[in-house]
């Protein structure tokens, strides 16, 4: 559906769709690691912010310290979601960006 001035609806939701087809794949390829405690805890994370692995140093477990470990467990975590929201906005950004948009919508 042309528009006038030459705009094409169809090709416009067309470069969208493989936008978003792009991204989902990217989002999969994307790994960040974190870690806590020292490297007691270390998590992978890919950029759909699923948890991809999870190393618990044995020695921690030994200690019996229970919620010690689970606070490890979810710092680690949290910041590997943080460098995942980082490792998403670069590439949302650096693709958007190409296309024109003001940094503000990015």
């Amino acid at each position: 559906m042309k528009m006038p001035g030459g705009f094409d609806l169809q090709e416009m939701m067309k470069q969208a769709q493989q936008m978003q087809e792009d991204m989902q794949r990217e989002m999969q390829r994307i790994r960040v690691d974190a870690s806590a405690g020292g490297g007691v805890v270390s998590v992978a994370m890919n950029g759909a912010k699923e948890l991809v692995d999870l190393k618990i140093d044995p020695e921690a477990v030994k200690s019996g310290d229970v919620e010690m470990l689970q606070d490890l467990i979810i710092a680690a975590v949290n910041e590997a979601s943080r460098k995942a929201d980082e490792a998403m906005k670069g590439k949302l950004g650096s693709k958007l960006g190409g296309m024109g948009l003001p940094d503000g919508l990015i």
